[in-house]
């Protein structure tokens, strides 16, 4: 497919060498506050968020490819004190947390006095946007013109859009594995048409499937469902199931991963000194071995992408 030259640097400067994605998510806001104090999570101080999350950008942003941060509290401080490296790529999520209407019909809503312009203004390499979706729920329709219109501004301002898509079930309870299978496959194939660059993918059975002959044929399907490069998302799980789900879903045609609380999540609730020990121990060797993995068998986004530069570009565009 054809894209834009801004699009274009944006996706090369959120990649590797090789075309592959290995972005360290950290645009977690009151899930975080959830998990720091799962009593009372609106004791949580906007600056313990901060810096946890400025803990994390300092001590892995240089293994990773780029970098996911929301704006309130982490993505203008993460480039102001010096923590993000300026080689490695800046995502910033568009989105307010949560969603308003019922658990069976949720809807997105973009941070108020946060804007696609905003982004691009402060350096953003990608925008990011988090929708809540069900292709039979009742608001289907209206998250799909939610996205299109997003995608019309990351496309006026020359912004590549990153979108995030989270299931759920349309009935009391989880999804079943086979009902995730379903609604992830085809979310890829209903909104990646809409505008959008990259995919950030949840894996598309549960997390208590273990049949991985299972996982790639699932893995296959979201790839040929998926018009543009997808990355998957860790989801939480823990960092050996996840290795295996990345290495199912790269050969099965995926371009790299998003990770968050799989590689850090153990640091949430270590003093300073021992946080610092194991984010530039453990969590830095986790996210060095998705690197790899992503490089090695990951596919590369520019086997979606051509850019034509004829020598009047600049006049055109």
């Amino acid at each position: 497919m054809q894209i834009s030259v801004g699009k274009l640097r944006g996706l090369q400067q959120c990649a590797s060498s090789s075309g592959t994605f290995t972005c360290l998510a950290l645009d977690h806001r009151q899930n975080l506050r959830r998990v720091l104090n799962p009593e009372h999570p609106e004791a949580v101080p906007d600056r313990d968020l901060t810096d946890f999350k400025l803990d994390v950008v300092k001590a892995l942003a240089g293994e990773a490819t780029a970098v996911l941060l929301d704006p309130q509290y982490s993505a203008a401080q993460a480039v102001t004190a010096g923590a993000l490296p300026g080689k490695t790529g800046l995502v910033v999520a568009l989105e307010a947390t949560g969603y308003s209407g019922d658990s069976d019909a949720r809807m997105s809503r973009l941070l108020p006095g946060w804007s696609v312009e905003k982004a691009r203004r402060m350096g953003t390499s990608m925008a990011k946007l988090l929708v809540y979706y069900h292709p039979e729920s009742p608001l289907a329709p209206e998250i799909e013109a939610f996205i299109r219109g997003v995608a019309d501004e990351c496309r006026k301002y020359d912004l590549g859009l990153m979108l995030e898509p989270l299931s759920y079930s349309l009935v009391e309870g989880q999804l079943t594995s086979e009902e995730k299978r379903a609604v992830v496959i085809e979310t890829a194939r209903k909104l990646t048409p809409l505008g959008v660059d990259l995919l950030k993918a949840e894996f598309p059975l549960s997390k208590d499937d273990r049949d991985e002959a299972a996982w790639a044929r699932a893995c296959a399907e979201v790839s040929e469902a998926s018009r543009v490069p997808w990355i998957l998302l860790s989801a939480a799980v823990d960092f050996e199931t996840f290795l295996r789900q990345v290495t199912a879903a790269c050969e099965a045609g995926a371009s790299g991963v998003a990770a968050g609380r799989a590689v850090w999540k153990e640091a949430l609730h270590l003093p300073p000194a021992e946080r610092s020990d194991f984010l530039r121990t453990v969590a830095k060797q986790r996210l060095s071995r998705l690197a790899t993995l992503c490089n090695t068998l990951g596919k590369p986004f520019s086997d979606f992408y051509q850019v034509d530069a004829p020598l009047d570009w600049y006049q055109k565009y």
